[in-house]
This record gives structure tokens, C-alpha cells and sequence, in this order.
């Protein structure tokens, strides 16, 4: 196609040398002033003839790529009015007109799909470019109240909450009270640049439901806990004052006079009443303990360096570590490695946790408890680790319930005030085991 019209154009041009030479031989001769006029007129006519032919196929061109540029495709390509040298190129033209049409086409279908998808999950999403909303599915608007709108300043003033989200980035629970009823929203923000504009995303889903399924399997477990050691102490205080009650009381239900109770009678009723008493104490022994994790004070925020804090810990576990005979080690990512947290709460949960390490160890031959703090993604982690036994997988759920232990002599309290702290400090608490090799529990701290 390219040769046809360079073939085209060279031809033009030839014979406008040749109209140049004879016009010029015919100037020599003065007498022949009439074709002299009538060749300049050829001349011309031929420039003009060639310039058109050029300049037309750029119109039909710019034509063309105009069409793609806004989507018209209803242009007409006038096929073959330049000759056969054109033919090819209109009809890769419209071939090309025909093939972005057909992908618009697909475009608008994908597009309708996926805000048919969008509008059909039930998670809440809004998309906002620079001021306005771009998108905002089905789930946003009714969780949003704002069926209908695309004006962000209105779904603001109906959300207080959202212009905080916007400048802060980042998750929190929202709970939102409207009618009479109670939404809890689990909502995340993020940013993202796209084609050189700023996109905000916010997500939300309602996990009202899902809460308060959770409180009411917390719930469950916390009575069954109570129940089992009320029950336990209750049973045998309850047994106890009916056999003391049958030692003092005739057949017939009266009180036996003072002769008839003999010593043995007494040292059995001594016995029961010590009995009583012991259990007794115990019940308040966990009462006070359970009241323990309803006490929590508020952390009192300040820088904490990793590096000595751990070293600190590990100076004032050190004598019962060598009476237990296990090694201690301490490894922190980076010397300038730091959270900002309670001092105290973060000591009373790593001693926590290295007591727990201690008693998995008393089986190990060699016994090895390890201090980590590093980098993970958006956290700062605390780590302790151990060879000890391990945990058994139906224990992992159950291991943060309250009151609950592996030990007969645990109190039951201790990981689940320490994911108690955890909590009050906005950080989670994590494990890993692998029963009969090694145990790692995770504290999770946002990064600094």
C-alpha cells in the first residue's frame, strides 16, 4: 500500500518536472505565448492535484484517528475514491474501527458485571476521587443511609465519623446506634494512585451479628469455667454440713443432748469444718482472681527501648532459670528497635510467659528460652520462645479462656490478662506450637 503511494506521488511529480521543462523551453520562445499560459495553468492545476491527494488521505486519517479517540464509531470511510493504492488501508481502517468498538463493547459488559458483583456483596464499599464519590455499591449506602447520593459532604454530615477515617487511613470499629438498634462496623481505609489521580477506599461490613455470637461463646465458656469451680467447691461444703448435721441429729430428727456426743463425733466435725474452711477460701481465692482480670489499670504510654527492657527481664529471671537449669537468650533485630507501651503491664506479660516457658520445660533436657524483638511488616513483635512440650491443638482455642490451665496448680488467669494488656495497648497476642518440640508466643505492637 505504502509502494502504491509513493508510486502515485512519484508519478505527480514527474510530471510536474516535465510540465517545469517544457514551461521553461517554451519562455525561450517568445512567440509562443499562448502555450506558455496554458502550460503555467497545467502547472498549477498539478500542484494543486497533488497537494489534494496528499492532504485528503491525512484528512481521512485524522478523521479516523478522531473517531477512535472519542468512540464515534459511525464515520463513513469512502473506500476506493483514491484509487486501488487506498483500498487496503480503508479496510484495516474500519477493521480497526470494528475491533475498538467490539472492545468498548466487552468494556461496558465488564463494567456492568462487576457493578452488578459489587452491588451484590455484602460488604459495604466506596470508592472517593479527590472530593466526590466515585462509587459506592448497594451495602455502602444502606450502611451509610445514603441511598441515592454521590455527594460526599452530605454522607459526612450523615457519618461524622468517615471525615476522621479519611485524614487517619488505617481500621477501627465503628459502632453506630440509629433507630433504636445497635450496628457495629468493621471498617478499613486505604489510598492507592491511579492514572495520576488520588483514589481513597473504604470498606465496611457489619459484624454485629458475628460479635455478639462471639460474646455469647465467650459467655458459655466463662459459666462453664464458673460452674465447674463453684460447683467443685459448693458440693463437697453442701456434703459436708448434711454428714456434720446427721452426726448431731436423732433418728427421729431431734438435736442429741451434749452427752451423747462422743469425741470421735467431735474430731469428725472438726475435720468437716476444716474441710469447709479450706474450700471456702479457695472459692474466694478465685473469686479475687477473677475480679483481678476486671482490674486492669490503663496503660501510661512512654518510648520503651527493646534491647534493655529485655536484658532488664532477663537479669530478674535469672536466678530461677539457673535453679531450673535453662539457658536465656536475648535477640533484638535492631539496637534502636523500640515500642511505646506500659513498662510495667509488657514486664508483667513477658514474665508471665516466660513462667509458663519454665514449667513446659521441666521434661526438657536442654532447656532453652529465647527473647526476640524484629520487624514484621507494619508490627514491632516481642517473641518468647521455648523447647519445651509444646501445646496440644485442642488446647490452642482455649488457652486465652479464662480460669483455663493445663497445670493442676494454674490459677487459669495469666494469658488471658496478658491478652487483656495486649488489647489495651491496640497490639494481639499470638501462637505457634508444635507439641513435644517448641512453643513461640507473638506480641504484636503497631509499628512504630
Amino acid at each position: 500500500m505504502l509502494k502504491r503511494f509513493s508510486i502515485q506521488v512519484v508519478i505527480r511529480i514527474v510530471l510536474l518536472a516535465i510540465t517545469i521543462f517544457v514551461l521553461a523551453w517554451v519562455y525561450m520562445q517568445s512567440q509562443m505565448f499562448f502555450n506558455a499560459v496554458t502550460l503555467t495553468i497545467i502547472f498549477i492545476l498539478q500542484l494543486v492535484e497533488l497537494f489534494r491527494y496528499i492532504n485528503s488521505t491525512n484528512r481521512e486519517l485524522a478523521r479516523f484517528f478522531l473517531s477512535v479517540l472519542h468512540g464515534d464509531f459511525v464515520i463513513s470511510i469512502h473506500e476506493g475514491e483514491k484509487g486501488k493504492s487506498f483500498r487496503e488501508l480503508e479496510s484495516s481502517m474500519l477493521q480497526i474501527l470494528d475491533a475498538y468498538k467490539q472492545v468498548k463493547i466487552e468494556k461496558e459488559a465488564q463494567y456492568q458485571f462487576l457493578q452488578l458483583l459489587i452491588n451484590q456483596l455484602p460488604i459495604g464499599i466506596v470508592s472517593i476521587e479527590g472530593n466526590e464519590i466515585a462509587l459506592m455499591n448497594a451495602s455502602a449506602e444502606k450502611l451509610l443511609e445514603a441511598q441515592g447520593t454521590r455527594n460526599l459532604a452530605l454522607v459526612e454530615q450523615r457519618n461524622p465519623w468517615i471525615t476522621t477515617m479519611l485524614g487517619e487511613h488505617g481500621s477501627r470499629l465503628i459502632e453506630l446506634k440509629r433507630n433504636y438498634t445497635t450496628t457495629s462496623l468493621a471498617v478499613q481505609v486505604s489510598s492507592s494512585r491511579i492514572l495520576d489521580k488520588n483514589y481513597t477506599l473504604i470498606t465496611l461490613q457489619d459484624i454485629h451479628s458475628e460479635i455478639e455470637q462471639k460474646e455469647i461463646e465467650a459467655w458459655h465458656k466463662l459459666i462453664r469455667i464458673l460452674t465447674h469451680e463453684i460447683m467443685n467447691s459448693v458440693t463437697p461444703i453442701a456434703s459436708l454440713t448434711e454428714t456434720m448435721q446427721s452426726m448431731l441429729t436423732e433418728k427421729q430428727g431431734q438435736l442429741k443432748p451434749v452427752e451423747a456426743v462422743t469425741t470421735e463425733t467431735l474430731g469428725d466435725i472438726r475435720f468437716s469444718l476444716n474441710t469447709i474452711h479450706k474450700r471456702s477460701e479457695g472459692l474466694l481465692n478465685f473469686v479475687e482472681k477473677y475480679r483481678a482480670l476486671t482490674r486492669v489499670p490503663k496503660p501510661v504510654l512512654q518510648p520503651i527501648m527493646l534491647m534493655p527492657f529485655l536484658k532488664t527481664i532477663t537479669t530478674l529471671m535469672e536466678p530461677e532459670l539457673k535453679r531450673q537449669h535453662i539457658h536465656i537468650a536475648t535477640e533484638v533485630e535492631e539496637e534502636s528497635l523500640y515500642i511505646t507501651a506500659d513498662s510495667n503491664l509488657i514486664e508483667q506479660v513477658i514474665i508471665n510467659l516466660i513462667t509458663n516457658s519454665i514449667y513446659a520445660l521441666r521434661h526438657t533436657t536442654d532447656k532453652m528460652i529465647i527473647l526476640r524483638a524484629y520487624r514484621r511488616e507494619r508490627h514491632v513483635v516481642m517473641e518468647v520462645y521455648d523447647n519445651g512440650a509444646g501445646i496440644r491443638e485442642k488446647e490452642m482455642s482455649e488457652i486465652f479462656i479464662p480460669f483455663f490451665s493445663t497445670r493442676k496448680e494454674g490459677s487459669g488467669i495469666g494469658l488471658s490478662l496478658s491478652k487483656q494488656i495486649m488489647s489495651l495497648h491496640g497490639g494481639n497476642i499470638q501462637v505457634t506450637s508444635t507439641p513435644g518440640e517448641k512453643t513461640s508466643f507473638y506480641l504484636l505492637f503497631k509499628g512504630q
